[in-house]
């Protein structure tokens, strides 16, 4: 098979199944790594958890839909060439009286033991699964699959004993009947009384499973949000909770943008947002934070080194972007070190958390220079804006996308920039536009290749800023410089000058 240049080389590609109590899903990665990108992503909802509340078994139809699929996404990886296949099962294949013969069978056809995870093992996981798509995360985690809930805390970058509960969106549908007051004494009496909602007070909730996703999808476009991008999407509890009620009482039909949930996902919405209600009451969250991060990335995080957990996802994702899509990926670093002392040279601190994201920005500042040089910039915002990141809240994404954006189409007008500028704070888009106009200088006076930017330096002399070039480098100055230089200085308030020296 020939190589693709488009894909970064590394161990291989490493896939994960997910047998869950709703849906059964294959996950190719391009490799076992900080940032895995996810090169083929299938679904297949089987409900394997339905009727097992009413018999303890799994329903026959659903067994041999899940083990259709298996077959399928066997096949697929041959095709693939995936180097390690991870399987993992959850709350229906471990309860589910017929659970033992159908792992047997599944394990037969994939050629891989499958890892049957126990509550709280399934609580860890997904724990970790949040660890890995985050920077420091601190609070309560949620999983909320088809057949079981888990609660776990997560902090000081460890998780603690976590619980299961039965409160799963397909078990608490069957349970109650389809009965959502039913429902909600059901939750009630499982979560009445858990220490772990103690230690959810005041600090972040982190939501985990596709109901919820479902959920924060639908708010979203409710609220026409500038992002569509659930990953580190954040509700304020007040806000959440009102949202939950109206869809708790209202006919899904009638609720307002409905069409952003697919179908086969809607009937649950109800139940999830019954069980993240009665959360929100007796946890009283500080903010709900949702992760598309869970029990996948958990389990390869899992398998990775010390080494490797310790790597920035975000820095990583954006080198791995600059080295695919970049004309000189070295620029991109020599870029980080000559920003690196502009900023004191333009009266700019920095908090460690923004030095990562112009570091972060740096590394993506080229990945648009094939397109259209009239529709760069607006596709460099829409590539980093959702690109799948790790490690990074929305405003931190609307200062990527915003000084990349700046670079190509100038320091434009407020009212004209993109919406996605209502995400980032007045200090993160003052950076941003300081940090696009340096890339106009910077990409004007180098033609993106390496080997001439750290041979020049800019300083503040009072009011002035000098672009000080060697005299080796004299016949790079002219006007085209000279005007991006004075835009530059100009979002500071001072004059400009170009000195050979």
């Amino acid at each position: 098979m020939e190589i693709a240049h488009g894909r970064i080389m590394g161990s291989g590609f490493v896939a994960v199944i997910d047998i869950g109590s709703n849906s059964v899903r294959l996950v190719v990665y391009e490799q076992l790594g900080r940032a895995p990108a996810p090169v083929f992503n299938e679904k297949v909802l089987c409900e394997l958890g339905r009727g097992i509340a009413a018999n303890g078994r799994m329903a026959e139809d659903s067994v041999e839909k899940a083990l259709e699929s298996l077959r399928r996404f066997r096949a697929l990886m041959n095709h693939m060439g995936v180097v390690q296949c991870f399987a993992v099962a959850t709350a229906a294949s471990r309860e589910a009286e017929n659970g033992p013969a159908f792992l047997a069978e599944a394990e037969s056809i994939l050629g891989t033991q499958v890892t049957v995870l126990s509550g709280k093992e399934e609580a860890q996981t997904a724990a970790m699964g949040v660890m890995a798509g985050m920077i420091d995360p601190d609070g309560v985690i949620g999983d909320l699959g088809g057949g079981s809930l888990e609660l776990v805390d997560l902090s000081a970058g460890k998780a603690r004993s976590g619980i299961t509960l039965p409160l799963g969106g397909i078990r608490l549908q069957e349970q109650s009947g389809e009965d959502l007051e039913k429902a909600k004494r059901i939750c009630t009496r499982h979560l009445d009384g858990q220490p772990v909602l103690e230690r959810m007070k005041g600090r972040p909730f982190y939501l985990v499973g596709g109901t919820w996703r479902s959920l924060a999808k639908l708010h979203m476009e409710q609220n026409d949000y500038p992002l569509r991008v659930t990953h580190h999407y954040r509700m304020d509890p007040k806000d959440a909770l009102a949202f939950c009620k109206e869809i708790i009482q209202e006919e899904l039909s009638r609720v307002d943008s409905i069409y952003a949930v697919s179908k086969p996902r809607r009937a649950l919405l109800p139940y999830g947002a019954m069980a993240l209600a009665e959360l929100i009451r007796r946890g009283e969250p500080s903010e709900l934070i949702v992760s598309i991060y869970g029990v996948r990335e958990g389990h390869l995080y899992s398998m990775m080194d010390q080494r490797e957990r310790e790597k920035d996802p975000l820095l990583v994702a954006c080198n791995d972007l600059a080295v695919l899509r970049s004309r000189a990926p070295q620029h991109a670093f020599e870029l980080i070190d000559w920003t690196d002392q502009l900023l004191p040279e333009l009266r700019l601190d920095e908090t460690p958390e923004e030095q990562r994201l112009r570091r972060a920005a740096c590394l993506v500042a080229d990945i648009g220079w094939r397109a259209h040089q009239d529709y760069r910039g607006e596709q460099s915002l829409n590539i980093i804006a959702n690109a799948a990141f790790a490690g990074i809240d929305h405003p931190g994404r609307a200062y990527l996308a915003l000084a990349n954006y700046f670079r190509h189409e100038g320091l434009v007008d407020a009212q004209l920039s993109p919406r996605i500028r209502e995400l980032a704070s007045e200090r993160l888009e003052t950076r941003a536009r300081v940090l696009g106009a340096a890339f106009r200088v910077a990409y004007v006076m180098t033609a993106s290749m390496p080997g001439i930017l750290l041979s020049t330096r800019i300083v503040r002399d009072g009011e002035t800023l000098c672009l000080v070039l060697p005299p080796e480098l004299e016949e790079l100055n002219g006007s085209v410089l000279q005007k991006r230089l004075r835009q530059m200085a100009k979002v500071r308030g001072l004059q400009s000058i170009v000195r050979v020296d």
